[in-house]
């Protein structure tokens, strides 16, 4: 997969991404606002697993957002099934040296129509951290509404947190 986003890309994982993703997801700030199943610290050889996974993948689902040439962060939807299978939550991150440039809100704006129309989907959604701001500006840019707040959801770093429930949807419910 390849998105032009204008003022960045967003392409599929590619193995020789190791080194900037490495240099770009390897810090605290970006970890603290992720699930756990992304590491801290983000060592080469916790780059290489994911790129063997991400590259490996199928369906695809997820892709490196570039900017300047380099893998500075990600997207990635994972599916729903059964019930919810015309649903996908979306997870981003970028590097910290990048933020606060509208990279992610353009990254998200070119991925999601993209995820709808290529998996059938409904609805995609994200449930970042009550204290993650930036995050969910990004999400009210790119057209996400928030639908609520999740109290006490989640366990980050030892502390009990609230989420926010964003959702994108394509057409009212009948």
């Amino acid at each position: 997969m390849e998105l032009d986003c204008g003022m960045c890309g967003i392409r599929s994982w590619r193995r020789e991404d190791a080194q900037s993703l490495v240099r770009h997801a390897n810090n605290f700030k970006v970890w603290r606002n992720l699930r756990d199943r992304f590491p801290y610290p983000y060592t080469m050889e916790e780059a290489q697993k994911w790129l063997t996974h991400a590259v490996s993948s199928d369906p695809e689902g997820d892709f490196a957002i570039v900017f300047g040439g380099e893998a500075v962060g990600g997207i990635g939807f994972t599916l729903g099934s059964d019930v919810e299978r015309h649903s996908a939550e979306v997870g981003y991150w970028l590097g910290e040296a990048l933020w606060g440039r509208g990279i992610a809100t353009a990254a998200l704006r070119a991925a999601t129509p993209w995820a709808i129309a290529t998996f059938d989907l409904r609805r995609v959604f994200a449930v970042p951290f009550s204290d993650n701001i930036g995050s969910m500006r990004v999400l009210e840019k790119a057209g996400f509404v928030k639908e609520g707040v999740m109290r006490c959801a989640a366990v980050k770093d030892g502390q009990l947190k609230d989420q926010v429930l964003y959702a994108f949807v394509t057409a009212p419910c009948r």
